[in-house]
Parts: C-alpha cells; structure tokens; sequence
C-alpha cells in the first residue's frame, strides 16, 4: 500500500490558474503604467481599423498590395486583442489571475497571430518582387482568387503549426509552487518552464516552429529583395531605380519592427535566463505592441494612397 506522501509525490498536477504579473518591480506604479499602454493600445486598434476601413471604402486600392497590407493590418488587431484584456486587467485592476485553459486558448492565439503576420510579411515581399521584376503581368498573376489562396494558407500554415503546441503542454506535469509567469499574457516559453516534467518535446518543438515559420520567411524575404535589387540595378534610368525602390521602403520597415523584437525575444528566453525579469517583460511588450502601433504609421506616412484614403474615412466619420 503506497503512503499518501508517496501518492502524492507521483500524483499528476495541472493547476486551476496562474498568476499572471505586470512590469516586474513596479508593481507599485502599475497605474501610472497603464496609462501609456491604453494610449498605445489605442493608437493600435485605431491605426488598423482605419486602414482596414481605408481599403474596403475605396476601389483605386482594391489591388493586391493593399489587400496583403488588410491582411497585416486585421493580423495585428487580432494580436493587439489577444494580449490586451489581461494585461489592462493586470494594470488596472492588477486582476492576476487566468485560468490554466484560457491561458492556453491566449497563448495559442497569440503564438498563431505571431505566425500569420511573419507569413504576410512574406506574401508582400513576393508582391513588391512580382510588381517590380514583371509590372506588366502583375495584376495576372496576383488575381483575386490567388490572393484568397495564399490568405487561406497563411491561416492553415498557422493554425497547423501551432495546434500540438497546447496539447503538449497539458500532457505535463506543473509544480505547485511555481504559478507566477513573468508575462501579463501566457507565452508558450514561460508557461512550459511552469512545469516540473521533462520539457525537451516543448522546447524541440517550439524551435521547430520557429524556424519553420519565422526562421524561412526572414530567409525568403531576403531572397525576395536580393532578387528585387538584382532587377533595381538593371534599370537605366536612376529615377527609375528610386522609384522602384521607393515603393518597398514602407515593407523593409515593417519587416524590421516585427523581426527585430522577434529575434531579440527569441534569443533573451533562450540564453538570457539570468537577466533581470523587468528586461523580458519589456522585450516582450515591445514585440507584441510596437509592430501593431508603428505599421499603420509607417504606411500612412509613406504610401500616399493610403494617407488620403484614411483621411477621407476620418472626414466621413466627422460628418457622420
């Protein structure tokens, strides 16, 4: 007969929740923090749902350049709304609690948006090569049916990819003792770290990800441009090289807002365990905020259509 101490000791844990945590060490100011976060979270959903907005309203941008930068832009509200009800939560309310299967639904979303804007990244660098090396057969042979296939197979690219990755995460066994994730929000990284198991299939497996999805679109996109200014310097003209060039100046940006912070996360949650919890928590936000807030700037800024397009919706709006 085994003692309860022993039946404990081999008993399968999963917890009922985590806690959750804000900024590490202003916990104190929270509220204070939370006022800039609401500002950013704003601008985020507001830039986006006007570009969004933008495009559907007005038929001189119902090409595909801009129907890969709605997709961008609806791929962003979706990851500005998969993290913001539990961090404002967290700042606000300093609500710290999430339950183990919706922390799991949150991070599974989160992780799919991450994948989807990765491969609509990648979709418009393919966009600006076929616009640039071959403008004449351009509208052939990105037609509305081909964008609507490669929309759908970003999303099944995703969701396929990152499937397994709860089930492998409820077939562990957690310490009682360690609830507290570093994030306001459940990354697959932190969460499995949580568990008191063998984590070798999670950690492979988050790595194949990885470099499945983000590690061969940042490869491809680099091909896409070598490729692009192998054809840029075949022009004559040097005014037609600039204006070649500078319609991809608004993407090359994108691209560099999301892979940078990705890269830089990546890297701190894997080999920078030993610094301060406040540096990960601050990368992470950065990440998962700063892309959503900066594209619909970057692209009003520098994409004339798009700027007057938004500025007719905001008109529209006011006299509404």
């Amino acid at each position: 007969m085994l003692s309860s101490q022993s039946y404990v000791n081999i008993s399968f844990f999963q917890p009922a929740s985590f806690l959750m945590i804000g900024i590490p060490g202003l916990e104190a100011v929270h509220g204070w923090i939370s006022i800039p976060f609401s500002c950013m979270y704003t601008a985020a959903l507001t830039g986006n749902c006007l570009i969004l907005l933008a495009v559907r309203r007005t038929p001189s941008l119902h090409q595909p350049m801009y129907y890969f930068l709605s997709m961008l832009a609806l791929t962003d509200v979706g990851l500005i709304l998969s993290t913001m009800p539990t961090t404002l939560a967290v700042l606000w309310f300093d609500h710290r609690l999430i339950a183990f299967n919706a922390c799991l639904v949150q991070m599974f979303f989160l992780h799919s948006f991450s994948v989807v804007e990765s491969s609509v990244l990648l979709a418009m660098s393919f966009d600006r090569f076929v616009a640039i090396s071959n403008p004449l057969r351009y509208a052939a042979v990105l037609t509305n049916n081909v964008i609507i296939r490669i929309g759908l197979a970003i999303v099944a690219r995703a969701m396929l990819s990152l499937l397994p990755v709860p089930f492998l995460l409820k077939r562990l066994n957690f310490c009682p003792g360690k609830m507290l994730l570093s994030h306001s929000f459940c990354f697959h990284p932190d969460v499995m770290r949580r568990a008191c198991a063998d984590i070798t299939i999670n950690i492979c497996y988050g790595l194949y990800v990885v470099v499945s999805t983000g590690g061969i679109d940042s490869l491809l996109i680099i091909l896409s441009y070598t490729l692009i200014l192998c054809t840029v310097l075949e022009l004559a003209s040097p005014q037609e090289r600039i204006r070649a060039l500078n319609t991809c100046v608004s993407h090359i940006l994108a691209v560099f807002v999301f892979f940078i912070p990705g890269i830089t996360m990546s890297m701190i949650h894997r080999f920078g365990r030993y610094l301060p919890h406040v540096v990960h928590a601050l990368v992470a936000y950065v990440y998962l905020m700063v892309p959503p807030v900066l594209n619909p700037i970057i692209y009003s800024v520098k994409s004339k259509p798009i700027r007057e397009a938004m500025l007719r919706v905001l008109r529209w709006k006011g006299q509404g």
